[in-house]
């Protein structure tokens, strides 16, 4: 089944002051179908994976299935990537503070977009905002000998995601490439958490 990009559609919750939310309660009764893809970056699944390119057309294709999904991607796929998206789809940014310095490469690639759509709102809500600056994994020697696959994403990454795309404990969270599983696993960190989203 072929999916046009007006399939997608934007997901959002307005809380009245009647709602479960407001009330104290800590379950909220619309369910958000969330999913976030963190493929090889076009160009790169031979040279650092040694497996055959995604197919990033499929792949929004897929994303557009949910409420709301987020991709991460390069700099330099940006302008391939743009015209596959639904209208609305904005970039967000995690900025690095330190990034790899490469011969012959000015400036240094240090932040990657995040494509994201389908954000849920509310006024009870502190606005997040749509950049983070986070260490990337892998940066010590003692982090590259434990680190299982290239391009993970740090804790504070998945948790600045959650929020952007306002989640809550009661969404269902997919990560259609989950690697080494840490943003699966900071996810059912964050929602068990003591003051989670949910209580708006």
């Amino acid at each position: 089944m072929i999916l046009a990009a007006s399939s997608c559609w934007r997901y959002d919750l307005v809380l009245d002051d009647a709602s479960p939310a407001r009330a104290g309660c800590r379950d909220v009764a619309n369910r958000m179908r969330f999913a976030y893809a963190d493929p090889p970056y076009p160009g790169q699944a031979r040279r650092h994976y040694k497996m055959p390119e995604v197919d990033h057309r499929k792949l929004l294709q897929q994303l557009c299935t949910f409420d709301a999904w987020a991709l991460s991607t390069s700099s330099p796929a940006l302008k391939d990537l743009l015209p596959l998206c639904p209208p609305r789809t904005r970039i967000a940014a995690w900025v690095k503070p330190f990034a790899f310095f490469k011969p012959k490469v000015w400036p240094a690639y240090a932040w990657e977009p995040v494509l994201y759509f389908g954000a849920r709102w509310s006024r009870y809500r502190k606005t997040p905002m749509d950049w983070v600056l986070a260490k990337p994994k892998g940066m010590t020697p003692a982090e590259r000998a434990t680190l299982t696959c290239k391009g993970a994403k740090p804790p504070e990454f998945a948790a600045w995601l959650f929020e952007l795309l306002g989640l809550t404990k009661a969404d269902e969270f997919h990560d259609l490439f989950p690697g080494t599983g840490a943003v699966t696993k900071a996810w059912e960190q964050w929602r068990t958490r003591e003051n989670p989203a949910s209580t708006m």
